[in-house]
C-alpha cells in the first residue's frame, strides 16, 4: 500500500484549505482576486474547514471500533455517534458547516434518540461523502465491511439514499486507486460496482432506516440512490470524453453541494490531471460550486494514487491538524 493512506489525508486536507476561501464565489470572482488558477496559493494559514474536521471525527471512530472487534455497525456506532456529536460541540465548528450534519448531530446528542431517527431523509448533501475517505484507507476490511461502514457512516447524517450510494462509490474510488487501479479504468470500476450494488440493501448496517423513506422494499429505497449515482456516471463519462480543462469544471458534472455530483466533479477534477495533483486540487478550488468539497475529494482520490509524495512538503508542512492526519495516515499504512 506504500504512503496511500497518509497521501489520502494530507491531499484531502490541503484541497479543503485550498477551497475554503473561494467556495461560494463564481469563477471570476476567484480569478479576479487571485489571478491565473493554476498558481492558486495555499492560504496562510492553511485552515481546514468541517470536511476535514468531520473526516478526522470519522477516522478516529473507525479506529476505536477496529479495537473492540470485527467492524460492524455494532462497533462502529458508539465511537462514530461519539465522535460526531463532539464535532457538533466543538468550538472549532465555525467553518460553515452543513445545515443537515449539524441537524443530524444534534438529534445524535439527544440521549435515547436512535441512529435511524437523527438523519433528515430527504437530504442528499455532500457531508455524507466529503468525509467517507476513511472507510477506504482503513486496511484489513473486507469489501462487505467497506461497503457496510461506508454507507452506515453516511446514514448517521443523511439519510437519503444517494447520500449512502455516494458515500459507497466514493470509499471504493479511494481503495481502488490505493490498491493500484489505473485511472483511464476507474470510471468503468465505479459504474460495475454501482450495477453490483443497486439492491443490495445491507440490513445487519442499515436496519430499517428504509422504512422512513417512504418506498415499499429496502432495494427500491437503495436503488434510487445508485440510479442517481449511475446517471451522473454518465454525465462524467460523457465530460472526459471531450474535456475542457481550461472550464468550471462544475459545468460539466455539477457544483457538488449534493453527494453524487461531489463524487463526480471531484473524481473530474482529479481525472484531468491524473499525473498533477496539485493542479487537479487547484481547478477544483477554482470552480462555482463547493470548492472545498470538490478539491478535498480530488485530494483523497489523487494522494490514494500517488502517497504522501505527491505533495509539496511547503504544504504539508504547515496544514491544520498536521500531527493528527499524519498519526492515522501512518497507522493505516503501516
Amino acid at each position: 500500500m506504500g504512503s496511500a493512506a497518509t497521501g489520502a489525508l494530507m491531499g484531502l486536507a490541503l484541497g479543503d484549505a485550498l477551497g475554503y476561501p473561494t467556495e461560494f464565489q463564481d469563477v471570476p470572482a476567484i480569478l479576479a482576486a487571485h489571478g491565473d488558477w493554476r498558481r492558486l496559493p495555499l492560504p496562510e494559514p492553511a485552515l481546514i474547514t468541517d470536511d476535514t474536521q468531520m473526516t478526522l471525527a470519522l477516522g478516529r471512530a473507525l479506529e476505536a471500533a477496529r479495537a473492540a472487534g470485527p467492524l460492524t455497525a455494532r462497533t462502529l456506532e458508539p465511537p462514530a455517534r461519539a465522535a460526531y456529536t463532539a464535532w457538533w460541540h466543538s468550538p472549532e465548528n465555525n467553518r460553515a458547516p452543513g445545515t443537515t450534519c449539524l441537524t443530524a448531530c444534534a438529534r445524535l446528542a439527544e440521549p435515547g434518540t436512535h441512529w435511524t431517527e437523527a438523519a433528515p431523509m430527504r437530504s442528499k448533501g455532500c457531508g455524507a461523502n466529503m468525509r467517507v475517505a476513511p472507510v477506504g484507507l482503513v486496511p484489513g476490511l473486507t469489501a462487505r465491511q467497506r461497503s457496510g461502514a461506508a454507507q452506515f457512516q453516511g446514514a448517521l447524517t443523511h439519510g437519503h439514499p444517494t447520500a449512502l450510494a455516494a458515500s459507497d462509490l466514493t470509499a471504493y474510488a479511494v481503495r481502488a486507486l490505493a490498491d493500484g487501479a489505473h485511472p483511464d479504468r476507474l470510471t468503468a470500476l465505479l459504474r460495475e460496482y454501482a450495477h453490483a450494488s443497486r439492491t443490495a440493501y445491507q440490513e445487519d448496517w442499515l436496519g430499517d432506516l428504509w422504512r422512513r423513506s417512504g418506498d415499499a422494499t429496502p432495494q427500491a429505497y437503495l436503488a434510487r440512490g445508485w440510479d442517481d449515482c449511475l446517471a451522473v456516471l454518465d454525465r462524467l463519462d460523457a465530460a472526459l470524453r471531450a474535456p475542457d480543462r481550461e472550464a468550471d469544471p462544475c459545468a460539466a458534472t455539477g457544483a457538488g453541494w449534493i453527494a453524487e455530483e461531489a463524487l463526480a466533479t471531484g473524481l473530474y477534477c482529479f481525472l484531468l490531471f491524473p499525473d498533477e495533483p496539485v493542479t487537479a486540487l487547484r481547478r477544483a478550488a477554482v470552480s462555482s460550486g463547493d470548492s472545498d468539497s470538490l478539491a478535498c475529494l480530488a485530494g483523497a482520490f489523487a494522494g490514494a494514487r500517488l502517497g504522501a509524495g505527491a505533495w509539496p512538503r511547503e504544504w504539508t508542512d504547515r496544514i491544520e491538524h498536521r500531527a493528527d492526519l499524519l498519526a492515522l495516515g501512518a497507522a493505516w499504512d503501516a
